[in-house]
This record gives C-alpha cells, structure tokens and sequence, in this order.
C-alpha cells in the first residue's frame, strides 16, 4: 500500500469521529497499543528523539530495500503519535519516506490539539525518520 493511501485511510478513520476530539484521542491510544516495539538493547541515548516532550526512543533498519521502524515511548499519546507515523513510512523505500508528505496530519487536526512540546516532539520524529532515510539512502550509493 502506497503512502498515500494509507494517509488517506488514517484521514477516513479519523473522520469517523467527526469533532469528538476524546473518540479520536482514543483511537490515538488504541493506535500506541500496536506499535511495533523497539528491541530492548536498541533504547539508548543515541535513538532518542531530540525535542520530545516524553522519551521517544525510534530504531530503523533496512530491509530490502524499505525501511522498517519501531519504537518506544513512555507517554501514551506519543506512542499512538509515533505509532501513526510508523505505520505511514514503516516498509517503504527510502526515497519514498523522504519525499513523503505529511499533510494528513493537518487533515485530521492533529496538530492543532497537541501542546506545543508535543507537536515539536511530532516534528523531530519526522524530521528523524526522514534524516534516517537519507542515511540509508547514501549508504546504497
């Protein structure tokens, strides 16, 4: 599946919800309850998240050629934050993550209900994943 179409599904899965800004949060929680958790030995100071509210521990690796995610986190919200952002980029090539938009994320109006330390935390993990995709991509070269 596309990025693309899974932002769109994540934009339909919100939309149910309509304004009720507690269902979506819920489903936020619900979202951090699958993450693909990060091994154990991989949470150290060199994969956390700079500029995060909570401790965001993220680990890549490639894979043939895709990128595959996971992380951890000690806040719930984050981790359904972060586990939406995994499950958008998780699988995809390198040179699909960094050009990836993120414009689903103002479709749902996520960022307009986060704190401002959490929605810098949200950037930084982006900013991460995208950072992390243009290593691997200098790496193939």
């Amino acid at each position: 599946m596309s990025i693309a179409a899974i932002a769109n599904e994540i934009v339909e899965e919100f939309e149910l919800f309509g304004d009720d800004w507690d269902g979506k949060y819920e489903h936020l929680i619900d979202l951090g309850k699958s993450l693909p958790l990060i091994d154990a030995q991989c949470k150290t100071d060199d994969r956390l998240i700079n500029g995060c509210q909570s401790s965001v521990w993220l680990h890549s690796e490639l894979n043939a050629d895709k990128i595959i995610f996971t992380a951890d986190t000690d806040a719930i919200i984050t981790k359904g934050i972060v586990a939406l952002l995994i499950r958008v980029i998780s699988g995809h090539t390198t040179y699909e993550i960094i050009n990836a938009p993120f414009g689903f994320i103002n479709q749902i109006g996520l960022m307009e209900h986060l704190s401002p330390d959490r929605s810098n935390g949200f950037v930084s993990m982006i900013k991460q994943m995208k950072l992390d995709a243009i290593g691997y991509q200098q790496f193939k070269l």
